[in-house]
């Protein structure tokens, strides 16, 4: 059985994921994995809703494994955004999260989950930071309210919080989609 192990106690943004993700490929699965976030065609446009999103995924050049985890993966987004905003889910609004790059590399942890193929994936308790992060909504405590929606359905997180935003809505969806489980 393969398990692959996430340390995630220094980082667990979208963007440190996928360089962990893709250290563990070796140069030639790397270009591959590069060559097909080029061909999934992830447009530079920003995603406004799920439906939007969900009918991007629709018109990706990927596995149907990868579409199912994109679309479980924003799912999971809608759904806190959603109780955090009080509204239904395919009625939230993404701000960050819809925007073409975070699409983009949501498709490459995807891929790059698919290339390394593990049967299970086990992480540390997550490291959320601390402060506050500028965004759509203003100024919010770090973690973001979407995010803790997210991390409070089960994800530990560590104890000891560093400077600044550490794991973002979008991350936050990847870890509770992919993790399997979480070291004690």
């Amino acid at each position: 059985m393969t398990v692959l192990h996430l340390d995630l106690t220094h980082d667990a943004t979208r963007r440190s994921l996928l360089a962990d993700l893709r250290a563990r490929l070796d140069a030639d699965a790397r270009a591959t994995l590069d060559a097909a976030v080029e061909v999934a065609g992830v447009p530079e446009r920003h995603h406004h809703d799920l439906p939007d999103v969900l009918a991007t995924i629709d018109g990706l050049q990927a596995s149907s494994r990868v579409k199912d985890d994109m679309r479980a993966v924003y799912r999971i987004l809608a759904e806190a955004e959603a109780s955090v905003h009080g509204c239904a889910v395919d009625e939230t609004h993404f701000h960050e999260v819809g925007n073409g790059e975070a699409v983009r590399n949501v498709c490459a942890v995807c891929l790059a989950v698919e290339a390394l193929a593990p049967d299970r994936i086990a992480a540390t308790p997550v490291q959320v930071g601390s402060g506050t992060v500028t965004c759509a909504h203003g100024e919010l405590p770090i973690p973001a309210p979407a995010t803790a929606a997210i991390l409070d359905s089960g994800i530990p997180v560590c104890a000891e919080r560093l400077d600044g935003e550490r794991c973002t809505p979008t991350s936050a969806a990847l870890i509770k989609h992919f993790v399997d489980e979480f070291d004690a």
